[in-house]
């Protein structure tokens, strides 16, 4: 069973036979105690620190079909190495350019996706609703916002009405949250630990969906939410709308009410909060728990976990696109 791995200290990566050896180096260049680790048990590499790596090591990780998303010191992502698409067809190609091409094909997908994510977050407010917090107020105008994504006839239209989804929604954390506040969405950078957490959980959440893409006929280049852009994978973006919610939010409210991760996790600053590495350690900790649960799926039938959900996303995109089955976004029904 392939893996992620997280590489949170600067060092050195090198191939030694099938075998990658990562050899953690500190502020004065003293070498740690090499790890080695399989490569047939990768599936991709985060890296959170500095990486020195040669061309030959690249090239060798492309063949194993292993991703390197990398993340600078603020937390924000800052780019991905992919191996060349191997699963990519033209026939797909084609299809999701038109799809893309014509605006009434782009908004209808578009408006899925803007649908799916304000179901789950709605899943989320009448949770902690039905557990003692007063969300009814909030729940009633995201509702009301949500009964207009129907009759949205462009993406901009769209995209605002998905913003005064998110603004409202990020209202209920103050309310969900016990000893932290949120105060509004800030980035780049973030103001406070909540927007530190949100910030991280999304990166993450958006490389998970690149990583998922990469693994069917789907270009990660061209999207329907999101504008394509230079060197932006911008369908992962797309597809992390849905997931955030369940995936990331859900994360962050269980590990600072449990106090999992606390104030002296974060580094503050005068205009900025950032993670420290042992509040990183937690949440992702925390995160690949989530990726790993499973659920019983109602279509297949049987057990599946929430990382795999995103890649049967991938597919039912993929039928919608070749008029195979209309595209139905996943909404939570536990």
């Amino acid at each position: 069973m392939k893996k992620t791995y997280y590489l949170f200290n600067p060092g050195r990566m090198s191939r030694k036979d099938n075998t990658l050896k990562f050899t953690p180096v500190d502020e004065d260049g003293v070498e740690g105690i090499p790890k080695y680790i399989p490569v047939e048990g990768v599936s991709d590499f985060y890296c959170f620190g500095a990486l020195d790596a040669n061309s030959a090591l690249y090239n060798f990780l492309g063949k194993q079909q292993i991703a390197v998303h990398f993340f600078d010191f603020y937390e924000q992502y800052s780019g991905s190495f992919m191996p060349k698409e191997y699963l990519l067809a033209g026939k797909m190609q084609i299809e999701q350019t038109k799809h893309y091409s014509n605006k009434t094909k782009r908004v209808i997908i578009a408006q899925k996706f803007i649908d799916g994510a304000a179901f789950n977050i709605l899943k989320n407010l009448r949770y902690y609703q039905s557990r003692g917090k007063d969300l009814s107020a909030i729940i009633e105008i995201i509702e009301s916002y949500s009964c207009s994504i129907a009759t949205t006839t462009d993406i901009d239209e769209l995209m605002g009405v998905e913003g005064n989804i998110r603004q409202k929604y990020y209202d209920a954390f103050d309310v969900i949250l016990n000893d932290f506040s949120m105060n509004g969405r800030s980035k780049q950078p973030p103001k406070n630990e909540v927007n530190a957490l949100v910030s991280f959980g999304n990166m993450m959440c958006y490389s998970m969906c690149l990583g998922q893409i990469y693994h069917t006929q789907l270009n990660p280049t061209i999207s329907f939410l999101h504008e394509p852009g230079y060197r932006r994978f911008s369908l992962a973006l797309d597809l992390a709308e849905i997931f955030k919610p369940i995936l990331v939010d859900r994360t962050i409210f269980k590990v600072l009410n449990k106090k999992e991760i606390q104030a002296n996790d974060f580094d503050v600053q005068v205009n900025s909060v950032i993670l420290k590495e042992s509040g990183k350690k937690k949440f992702v900790r925390a995160f690949e728990e989530r990726l790993a649960e499973t659920i019983k799926h109602r279509t297949l039938n049987r057990s599946v976990s929430y990382k795999h959900l995103v890649k049967l996303e991938c597919y039912k995109l993929t039928k919608h696109i070749l008029g195979m089955e209309e595209y139905k976004p996943f909404k939570s029904w536990w």
